[in-house]
């Protein structure tokens, strides 16, 4: 995300930051920290971007040299329609910059048919490697910002990255073993298929949704990403004790809320390798720990039953 502030704006130029969550928020801090100047359009956290609202901040700031976007905000659990917003900016010479980190190879994202001028994504989330890897992909239209962009930048120019590829070569040191793991994890997602890669995180996402509606928890987001989901914690419980006592007793994972929503929701991950084994086991373990915070589960067991009739409908 950095990387994509440095080589695409210049000190004091305006950017639209569209914000939906604690990731649309952070495209601003980085924004602020190379001295360009944030516009933001923000949406309710856990409601999409409005499309709408964008195209008046374009026509409002028409020197705007970019508009940055989330595709899946999972502090809020929420995905955004990138289609739509790809199509109104690109009447525009603002270029559209997508954080796509957690919902790469897991949600719909078609960079070229929706607009999209450059895109930034990392290796720890649907691409399934461990973190350390990131990587960027640009438009003709994106690589003119950066050629013209007068940020300060030495190991994130990506003018200096890209001499190298036609050596297939890095210009610093690279993580060999990374790379050789995201090799692997790219053709286990060809012989997939990218397109039923999309549906399976599809299935676990309606499964998640329908196990924790069976706890009687609701939903937090009005859009909710195929890659992870967030739900509220029940009136009494507080969110973070629930996830750590998840952790320390139990030894399952979930997340919690993230800055104002601490202690708010919780979250459910059901991206990359995760199965539906995975997701009834994170489902067993908060029914259980809910209990024994004193939450009275309307009908206990039917969870994961919910869950499988949701991926097999």
């Amino acid at each position: 995300m950095e990387s994509a502030v440095a080589n695409l704006l210049s000190p004091g130029e305006e950017a639209i930051v569209a914000s939906c969550g604690a990731f649309g928020e952070r495209w601003g801090k980085i924004c602020v920290a190379y001295g360009a100047k944030p516009i933001f359009v923000r949406s309710e956290w856990g409601t999409p971007t409005d499309p709408e609202a964008v195209r008046k901040a374009l026509k409002e700031h028409p020197k705007a040299g970019a508009v940055f976007l989330t595709h899946t905000e999972t502090s809020a659990g929420t995905v955004n329609d990138l289609k739509t917003l790809g199509s109104i900016i690109r009447e525009t010479d603002a270029v559209c910059v997508v954080d796509a980190i957690s919902g790469l190879a897991g949600q719909e994202l078609r960079m070229d048919a929706w607009n999209l001028d450059c895109v930034v994504a990392g290796s720890q989330k649907g691409l399934m490697c461990p973190p350390g890897l990131a990587m960027a992909a640009l438009t003709a239209k994106a690589w003119k910002k950066v050629e013209s962009s007068k940020s300060p930048r030495f190991y994130w120019d990506y003018r200096t990255i890209r001499a190298s590829v036609p050596q297939n070569e890095t210009p610093w040191t690279p993580p060999v073993t990374l790379i050789v793991g995201l090799s692997e994890a790219l053709r286990m997602i060809q012989e997939e298929g990218l397109e039923n890669v999309w549906k399976r995180h599809l299935s676990l996402s309606r499964a998640a949704q329908a196990g924790l509606k069976a706890l009687g928890l609701k939903l937090f987001s009005t859009a909710p990403c195929s890659v992870l989901t967030s739900a509220y914690a029940p009136d009494g419980i507080k969110g973070e004790e629930l996830v750590k006592r998840m952790r320390v007793e139990l030894g399952v994972s979930i997340a919690g809320g993230q800055e104002q929503l601490k202690g708010k929701i919780v979250r459910l991950a059901h991206m990359g390798y995760m199965d539906f084994s995975d997701l009834v086991i994170g489902l067993s373990a908060l029914e259980r720990m809910l209990g024994l915070m004193g939450y009275r589960v309307p009908e206990p067991g039917r969870a994961g039953k919910e869950a499988q009739a949701a991926l097999v409908s």
